[in-house]
């Protein structure tokens, strides 16, 4: 019997991906709930599996956009599993190899021939199609500069396509460029980077924290806590997702969203956390962190951090969010102006600690400190709220055992 497979629906949005990569040959035999390919959502990487056992044929190439419930491969589920057959295989492969050379020294004369042939030229030579004449435009690419292959030397849409700007005259040394297509997951990423700058009216305020009361904490409890939660470590981000939920209770403009004319308020706090993964950013939720305690939001980071690592995260994983935590300080950013995650209206950046001296009382002391950033849509987002918001994280951040701990540290870390 021949089994179709067909592309299942990532998620209800959804309704293309593309092929990232197969994970077995053409006419391979594939066991039962095997990984066969991978596809690229808008939203995640995801992992097909074979619906039963048999000799695959693929009919999607690497690349491929495919719409959801199309058909990407059959499945022979007649196939007999090969035993030891691999040897005898590798013979035609061998003769196969033979014979290339043949054709290739069979196809140089007509090869030869169209070299010589566009030494006429016509009025067409170097004239690009309006297609061609825009892309060349938005590329900056002079048309004479472009050879085109078209009737009578025309530039067609293809060469403006293929065309890269002139890098200056070569003055020796490794000059060597590769152009790759970019992954849905990375075009969806560009596209709503993009939107968010061209669509929000995106302001950004500042302000920098006192990592000392949180590193003392840390100090004292983390080995505990790590002991007594099977390995969970006490990291920072528990400490701001504590501190951006309290502090979002206290100002609800920031956990709200523009629909159109109207203003979406939530009374339940869903926090993105930005993570590096494999198949570049992606932006799991952390749901009702409001409710979580310290382990919870720890246990929680951890197991979508993972997930991500592994390629395994999920469309539901990353859907909603109601405010965005991103980290540049593990790459070791100082100060940056974060991107509104959309259709969110506000996002918090973290940077990395550096050891600065301050005032303290009248006397300078030193402490670690680190810069953080809220860029916020100003349509939905007053000032006032705004720098409330990050004024209320950072009182948060710096007198954590009363304002996040209710004056016990001990029992908020469920030790």
């Amino acid at each position: 019997m021949i089994l179709e497979m067909k592309v299942p629906s990532p998620g209800e949005s959804i309704k293309e991906v593309e092929i990232a990569t197969w994970l077995v040959k053409d006419g391979d035999y594939v066991e039962k709930d095997q990984a066969i390919a991978e596809v690229d959502s808008d939203k995640a990487t995801l992992e097909l599996p074979a619906e039963m056992s048999g000799i695959i044929t693929l009919k999607a190439e690497e690349g491929d956009a495919v719409a959801v419930g199309a058909v990407v491969c059959l499945i022979d589920t007649d196939g007999v599993k090969p035993a030891g057959d691999a040897p005898a295989a590798e013979a035609p492969k061998a003769e196969v190899k033979a014979e290339a050379p043949k054709a290739e020294v069979k196809a140089e004369a007509p090869k030869a021939a169209p070299t010589q042939a566009p030494a006429a030229t016509s009025y067409a030579s170097g004239t690009p199609s309006p297609a061609a004449r825009k892309i060349l435009d938005e590329k900056n690419i002079a048309p004479a500069t472009v050879s085109g292959t078209g009737k009578g030397g025309r530039i067609t849409k293809d060469d403006a396509v293929n065309a890269v700007p002139s890098m200056g005259t070569p003055t020796g040394g490794n000059r060597g460029s590769e152009r790759t297509k970019l992954s849905m997951l990375r075009r969806k990423v560009a596209e709503r980077l993009v939107a968010a700058k061209n669509e929000t009216a995106m302001l950004t305020t500042f302000n920098e924290v006192n990592m000392t009361p949180i590193n003392l904490i840390r100090n004292e409890y983390k080995d505990a806590f790590k002991a007594k939660h099977g390995g969970l470590g006490l990291g920072y981000m528990s400490f701001f997702t504590k501190a951006v939920t309290r502090a979002l209770e206290l100002y609800p403009d920031v956990n709200s969203m523009m629909d159109g004319d109207y203003k979406i308020a939530y009374d339940f706090a869903d926090i993105s956390i930005a993570v590096s993964g494999p198949k570049g950013l992606m932006v799991p939720v952390v749901r009702n962190a409001e409710n979580l305690t310290f382990r919870g939001v720890e246990a929680e980071i951890k197991r979508l951090a993972l997930r991500a690592r592994d390629g395994q995260i999920t469309v539901d994983d990353m859907t909603g969010g109601t405010f965005t935590i991103t980290n540049g300080g593990v790459f070791g950013s100082m100060l940056s102006t974060p991107i509104i995650n959309p259709p969110q209206s506000g996002i918090l950046g973290m940077h990395n600690i550096i050891e600065r001296p301050i005032a303290v009382n009248g006397k300078v002391e030193i402490h670690p400190m680190m810069y953080v950033a809220l860029s916020y849509d100003h349509r939905i987002i007053d000032g006032r709220e705004s720098v409330g918001f990050l004024v209320a994280v950072k009182e948060a951040l710096e007198n954590p055992v009363e304002l996040l701990m209710n004056g016990d540290a001990k029992r908020a870390l469920e030790l």
